[in-house]
């Protein structure tokens, strides 16, 4: 069985609202310290604030770019990645061009993820799907155009879109192999949900409810030890 640090160690601690506060940034980076989460992720515009508050911590910042909707041009995207990394980020989640995916342009898409590899050369890029919105041919096609570009992981969804399937994370795990990392993410919200993702082959946990998910945890080991 998987000890909590362990677990806390697979999520990434999401606070991705348009709404969030400083004080609900505050509150993230607290909570990912005290559990050990291994990041947060945010929005761009809070990734400065993010390395002040973690300083000194091992807990890394992830931040997003064209997010949700993957429809910037690629200099765009890969500005905004440059940027990121100029501000302290250590992990960047790109969404691909999911319509030009759809329509065939391959090679476009392909560009569009090097444009953020280029920018984030370094750090550790995870090339979001969407795979809600897609065919499994798509999706698979999406996971190769990621691996081509030397992105470190693909993941399943923005959770503003479409959510996490475990039946996407076997497909995907297939598409990319053993080498690379898969985040599963959106509407993750139980222990149960979370172990089936890695069972699937997640290797990496995207959830708003990581607190939850820990507290329900220790209640369950309490429970264990009782009966013992």
């Amino acid at each position: 069985m998987m000890k909590d640090t362990d677990i806390a160690l697979l999520v990434d601690h999401t606070l991705l609202k348009a709404d969030a506060t400083i004080s609900d940034i505050e509150k993230l980076c607290g909570e990912a310290r005290r559990y050990g989460f291994y990041s947060v992720c945010i929005n761009p515009a809070n990734v400065a604030l993010c390395r002040k508050l973690l300083k000194g911590s091992k807990v890394k910042i992830c931040t997003v770019v064209g997010f949700p909707l993957g429809a910037s041009s690629s200099q765009v995207k890969a500005f905004e990645a440059s940027d990121a990394v100029k501000s302290g980020a250590d992990e960047i989640d790109m969404v691909i061009n999911i319509g030009a995916l759809k329509s065939g342009k391959y090679d476009r898409v392909l560009n569009d993820i090097r444009s953020v590899r280029k920018a984030s050369r370094g750090k550790v890029l995870k090339v979001i799907i969407e795979a809600g919105l897609l065919t499994d041919i798509e999706k698979k096609r999406a996971c190769v155009l990621a691996k081509k570009a030397e992105a470190d992981f693909v993941k399943t969804s923005t959770g503003f879109i479409s959510g996490a399937a475990a039946r996407d994370v076997r497909l995907m795990r297939k598409g990319v192999g053993s080498s690379m990392g898969l985040k599963a993410a959106g509407g993750i919200k139980t222990c149960k949900q979370l172990f089936v993702m890695i069972d699937a082959g997640a290797t990496r946990i995207g959830t708003s409810v990581g607190v939850s998910i820990m507290k329900s945890l220790k209640d369950q080991e309490s429970k264990i030890k009782n009966q013992k």
